[in-house]
């Protein structure tokens, strides 16, 4: 997890697309010294960050006269690496920059983008287990991870539904994956569809799933996120501006041509399963921006909402409302 992927991007290239595609914008100015920019993702390289490798093969960020360093994220996560100053742009959840953000001494950071603008996790099984409503849990194992947030929602959802959660076998989620999981001993896992679920529908697997912001749309909160080390925007705003101007062009080429952002990402990250990667990005094509008036545009009521139910719950320190986000940086 320590190990560092550099992804400098050759200059070259950018100039053999203006070349070739006849455009009358000039190349970027490579002989002037770019600003270098460490990105720390949340994960492994998935199509979550599709985005950021296509403005990285494109030369879109170089455009911007920034060099970025793309980097994964260490074992204590990405935010602490990023609010020390170590990482400028991250990757992260709303559900997890809420408690670094609303503590007595809150760690400097914001999101500056929707990666998806919609919630696209929830809970599958296999269809055989027969868990078609939150309510279908009792008595079932449930793979987790051990947080209060986590054990928070799933009360939530299963005591609306008419469930006794404390019937709910939460267990700590030790499987390398989700179907390992559910073909353990596991009955449901909380997932990002867009790669688990996948996942599942190419290994032929009969599931139910659960989508969190369709069951309650309290919990249709934002993850992923674009997050920056709000000191640094501070100094640096047209810095981030040009940052988040490439991203944006990047997940907008992502939406338009998932195959080709798919070929961008296996570049970078070969060892992933090409069939997988292929399918994922076709289904996030159109998520990324979803109803949004553009991409990573983040609704301040939604946030808020969120937020809001976690103070109350107990999972935040202060009401920090629609703190922790700006749409400013946005092109």
């Amino acid at each position: 997890m320590k190990k560092r992927v550099l992804l400098l991007f050759l200059f070259l290239a950018p100039l053999l697309l203006w070349a070739a595609c006849g455009k009358s914008v000039p190349p970027p100015n490579t002989d002037a010294a770019l600003t270098q920019i460490r990105v720390v993702l949340d994960w492994t390289p998935n199509t979550n960050h599709s985005g950021l490798y296509a403005a990285l093969a494109q030369g879109w960020f170089a455009e911007e006269g920034i060099e970025v360093e793309i980097m994964q994220p260490p074992e204590d996560g990405a935010m602490v690496l990023l609010a020390a100053g170590d990482a400028d742009f991250g990757i992260s959840f709303q559900e997890e920059l809420g408690p670094a953000i609303a503590r007595e001494n809150p760690m400097p950071l914001m999101a500056v983008a929707a990666i998806i603008n919609h919630n696209t996790s929830g809970i599958m099984s296999l269809a055989q287990t027969g868990i078609h409503s939150a309510g279908d849990l009792e008595g079932k194992k449930f793979a987790s991870w051990e947080t209060p947030l986590v054990y928070a929602i799933m009360r939530n959802l299963v005591e609306a539904d008419g469930g006794d959660f404390a019937r709910v076998n939460m267990i700590p989620n030790a499987a390398t994956d989700a179907i390992s999981a559910l073909q353990s001993d596991m009955d449901a896992i909380w997932i990002y569809y867009a790669w688990d679920g996948i996942a599942a529908e190419i290994a032929g697997l009969e599931i139910n799933y659960l989508d969190f912001g369709r069951v309650n749309p309290l919990f249709d909160f934002y993850t992923p996120v674009l997050v920056v080390n709000s000191d640094f925007a501070a100094a640096n705003p047209g810095v981030v501006k040009g940052f988040v101007r490439a991203a944006s062009r990047g997940y907008d080429f992502a939406a338009a041509n998932p195959d080709q952002s798919a070929e961008f990402l296996l570049q970078y990250a070969p060892q992933l399963n090409r069939a997988l990667v292929l399918a994922s990005q076709r289904y996030l094509a159109p998520l990324y921006q979803g109803d949004a008036p553009r991409w990573g545009e983040i609704d301040a009521s939604r946030w808020s909402a969120f937020y809001r139910w976690m103070f109350e719950e107990g999972l935040l320190e202060k009401d920090i409302q629609s703190g922790g986000f700006s749409n400013e940086y946005l092109p």
